[in-house]
């Protein structure tokens, strides 16, 4: 039965656009109208993935927002030297549902589910850099039930237990040995796939109210580590000398995969009653994704070096009431690349990035509103390749593959808000 759950909620999020590395920064329709701004802002039932403790200073008893993107991930890859051209457009719809219910005036609890993590990148099959990826479809779906405590009038604690629910989808060529290449230009290639993967993780934080008009935020999210066991690894278009070779035989698999810990700070200030700006520093602890190293039941393995450095992402949102039935929100933020020189990989081809967002809140009535949101997110151009792969055959060193690789993503997103 969990493992149907599971199943039924991947079905529902996909996911193509990332932040640093595999990171989905997409957690709400007027969070990301901020910049994706809010560890210190309170507004909405969006709190309670943003900073649990702020879920006690809701207005309302009762607040619910349920909402999704539609994502667009464009990226070019071009090396002039060989005259290698690439691209790859990938489509996905990240969600997330919020729920919060005040027990009394010091207790409240919440409930939360969204996608924080994955990644959606299908290259051609058999292009220049098959021997690294195909194609890769990496979903997480993050459930988290939390509660809130006030401590007095300014101060408040909030946190809880999160348990990650992950699949994977990983192909790509075995080797770059021409006597494995059928005539059409096909690779003999390998696809693992492993679905129903869970783990456990928390986060906690708290939120100070200095003044009536300041609030101050921290939250911290733990690391996740996605353990994939007895996955499928099934090889294709393997040639008729290599078809008893034990190598080629589908088998299973072992990997782990981190989902990083990050650390959020930040502030906002009511400028007046109307008008909110916000600021949020995040911090990313992506040292801990050393190697993408996959075991296979046969006894051979694939190590993948990626030795990911910590990463900070700078955030910068406003909000403006402009009568009751309309408020409009708009933000800017710079996203700082956890991928170091000489491993750039195209499974995550993306650089440094600064993120564009707007959106507005159409409130119907007092209950019930409609919130809307964009983002364009422009990836620095980068010249850069991955230096550490190793042909399985030979174990000899694979040739450096690298070029340049141009990347944009464009996202319009729809929420719902019920409260009282």
């Amino acid at each position: 039965m969990r493992k149907l759950l599971s199943l039924a909620l991947l079905a529902l999020a996909g996911t193509s656009v990332y932040a640093g590395g595999y990171r989905v920064a997409m957690q709400g329709q007027k969070q990301l109208a901020m910049g994706h701004t809010g560890v210190a802002v309170v507004n909405s039932a969006e709190v309670s993935f943003f900073n649990p403790a702020g879920m006690a200073y809701l207005e309302n008893k009762f607040n619910l927002s349920v909402g999704a993107n539609a994502l667009v991930a464009k990226t070019k890859f071009q090396n002039s030297t060989y005259n290698w051209t690439a691209s790859t457009t990938n489509v996905g719809t990240p969600l997330e549902v919020y729920a919060t219910y005040r027990l009394n005036d010091w207790l409240t609890a919440g409930l939360s589910v969204y996608t924080p993590y994955g990644s959606a990148v299908e290259w051609d099959q058999g292009w220049e850099g098959a021997h690294l990826v195909n194609n890769i479809d990496l979903q997480a779906i993050f459930v988290q039930p939390s509660i809130s405590v006030r401590l007095g009038e300014h101060f408040s604690v909030g946190g809880g237990p999160i348990y990650a629910i992950g699949k994977v989808t990983f192909n790509r060529d075995v080797t770059m040995n021409q006597a494995f290449q059928s005539a059409d230009g096909t690779g003999t290639n390998l696809t693992i796939e492993d679905s129903g993967i869970t783990a456990w993780g928390y986060t906690l934080g708290f939120m100070f109210n200095p003044t009536d008009k300041m609030r101050l935020g921290m939250n911290y999210r733990s690391e996740i580590t996605m353990e994939a066991r007895g996955g499928d690894a099934n090889f294709y278009n393997v040639p008729d000398f290599a078809t008893n070779d034990p190598s080629f035989q589908n088998t299973t698999f072992n990997a782990d995969l981190p989902l990083p810990a990050e650390l959020t700070v930040g502030f906002s200030y009511e400028v007046t009653d109307k008008w909110l700006v916000a600021f949020d520093y995040n911090y990313t602890l992506w040292d801990t994704y050393k190697a993408l190293d996959v075991k296979f039941a046969n006894g051979s393995e694939s190590l993948n070096p990626r030795n990911y450095k910590n990463s900070s992402t700078f955030r910068i949102g406003t909000q403006y009431e402009a009568n009751d039935k309309f408020t409009f929100r708009a933000g800017w933020y710079h996203d700082q690349s956890p991928v170091q020189d000489g491993y750039f990989a195209p499974e995550t081809p993306r650089n440094d990035s600064m993120g564009f967002t707007g959106g507005l809140t159409y409130q119907l009535n007092q209950k019930f509103g409609v919130d809307f949101s964009f983002l364009y997110l422009h990836f620095d151009q980068i010249d850069n390749s991955y230096d550490y792969s190793t042909d399985p055959i030979s174990g000899q060193p694979n040739p450096s593959f690298g070029g340049t690789y141009k990347s944009v993503v464009f996202s319009p997103g729809l929420g719902v808000t019920y409260s009282f």
